[in-house]
């Protein structure tokens, strides 16, 4: 069955390039969501005045890669105790965040982020927002697939 998963942990860029590569991913669109600014452009979001993340919004197939296995997926390619920044990119549209589609994805979520906290991988507790998706916008075209554009 397909469904969706959208996650934000850093520039979009790199976090496309990453989920790309991982079979059973039908599809991957970059995107701005959790904030209150409609139908928000780059440079909107840039400002940090929209409280939008950048964001990925994944198609994938459970039959083929579990929401469980894209959450382990997530939290390993950055930093989830960084709040409001992932490398040299700073300010909460940066910010680590999961949007969920439904109840058993929150749920999934929480108890995963709960184990990491309680395994201390991490020196400190991990700050990723765990919200319920509310509006996704699509971002320009010119940010799709940018990473393997350069």
């Amino acid at each position: 069955m397909i469904e969706k998963a959208t996650f934000g942990a850093g520039c979009f860029w790199g976090v496309q390039a990453e989920f790309d590569n991982l079979k059973g991913v039908i599809k991957t669109i970059v995107g701005y969501a959790g904030g209150h600014f409609e139908n928000p452009t780059y440079e909107n979001v840039c400002s940090g005045n929209t409280g939008h993340a950048e964001v990925l919004q994944i198609e994938f197939d459970n039959e083929i890669i579990s929401y469980h296995e894209l959450l382990n997926f997530f939290w390993n390619i950055h930093n989830p105790v960084t709040p409001n920044r992932q490398g040299p990119d700073e300010g909460s549209q940066y910010r680590s965040i999961i949007l969920t589609h439904n109840n058993q994805q929150e749920e999934t979520a929480l108890v995963e982020k709960n184990k990491l906290n309680e395994s201390g991988i991490f020196n400190s507790d991990i700050v990723t927002e765990i919200v319920p998706i509310d509006s996704f916008y699509k971002a320009e075209d010119y940010h799709q697939k940018y990473y393997f554009k350069k």
